[in-house]
């Protein structure tokens, strides 16, 4: 369970904060802004997916 929540902090870390394309834009990596979204949402949803499913797997055998 703690894997998918701290994936699910990072990936909604990088999402939704303009740090991430700052940053990248800063060290000449603004190409990769682009196709950022087509890798960091997915993550964000496999991780949501994997912290759901470890808590219901939790109160489940609770």
């Amino acid at each position: 369970m703690t894997t998918g929540i701290v994936g699910t902090l990072v990936s909604a870390l990088c999402c939704f904060t303009p740090l991430a394309v700052s940053l990248l834009g800063a060290m000449g990596l603004a190409a990769w802004v682009g196709w950022l979204d087509l890798i960091l949402i997915p993550a964000l949803v496999f991780f949501i997916a994997l912290t759901a499913y470890a808590f219901f797997a939790s109160a489940k055998s609770a």
